[in-house]
């Protein structure tokens, strides 16, 4: 999954492609450097952000939407708001992520009206404003898990088929760097739930913890955890530089098919 960020203030990228025309043209080369699907966002949830108007995401997000979903692959808008969901859903886009799990007023409807829309629902403990704000979990695993158990069954009861969901546990969003490695280390943990997993390493800050880099140079690791995340049964992973992990996975998936015994046991 390629990440198309819309917005001005994102952690990592913000601002390059808060232009149209410009995230436009990112969105055509994350395809020609082999990504699956876009992630198209207009709010930044960086840690302290501010939560944007309703007009201001659409503003940022539709125009970048509307081209997206004629490029031939499935398109994700990654939006809290009910409204640009209903919006993108009319515009034909795939998939809604949710970093908030579909707990605004509204939103579970709004998917349930688009049966053939898929959704993925993200754990995050507090709000970006104040998540990283001292975060506190006795089991990170088991709490993550319960809680995206619980939001899945919201939207089992509501009618949305369970092969729609998907789950992210949420790396970075009110976790400590700590935290944030016993979920990739017990990734696994996760399946029970019966979900594909969507995980987001990309850049994160616990990868400038453990190496010590900037944003900028954290490459490695980014396509470390991600192939790390692969390996431990995640079905998409969300990343920045899209080139250098389909390649990390090719040569993955090439070990895997002749060594299928010894990746299976891993």
């Amino acid at each position: 999954m390629g990440i198309v960020n819309t917005t001005p203030d994102s952690f990592s990228d913000g601002g390059r492609f808060a232009d149209a025309t410009a995230a436009v043209a990112h969105c055509e080369r994350l395809l020609a450097e082999g990504a699956d699907l876009l992630d198209i966002g207009g709010e930044s949830t960086r840690p302290g952000a501010r939560t944007p108007t309703t007009g201001e995401e659409l503003d940022r997000v539709m125009p970048v939407l509307r081209h997206a979903v004629t490029l031939g692959v499935p398109v994700s808008v990654d939006t809290s708001d009910p409204l640009v969901m209903k919006a993108a859903l009319d515009l034909g886009v795939d998939i809604v992520n949710d970093v908030r799990a579909l707990q605004r007023p509204g939103a579970v409807d709004t998917l349930a009206a688009f049966p053939q829309a898929g959704v993925c629902l993200m754990h995050m403990q507090g709000e970006p404003g104040s998540m990283q704000q001292n975060p506190h979990y006795a089991d990170v695993v088991s709490e993550v898990l319960a809680f995206l158990v619980e939001r899945a069954r919201v939207l089992l009861a509501a009618g949305i088929a369970a092969d729609r969901i998907s789950l992210d546990p949420g790396i970075g969003f009110g976790k400590e760097p700590t935290h944030n490695l016993q979920l990739l280390a017990q990734q696994r943990g996760l399946l029970v739930a019966g979900h594909p997993l969507l995980v987001g390493w990309s850049r994160k800050s616990t990868l400038g913890v453990v190496t010590g880099k900037p944003i900028g140079d954290r490459l490695a690791a980014s396509v470390a955890a991600a192939l790390i995340a692969v390996q431990n049964g995640a079905s998409i992973v969300r990343v920045h530089d899209v080139a250098p992990t389909v390649d990390a996975l090719k040569l993955w998936q090439a070990m895997q098919a002749t060594s299928p015994s010894t990746v299976s046991s891993a």
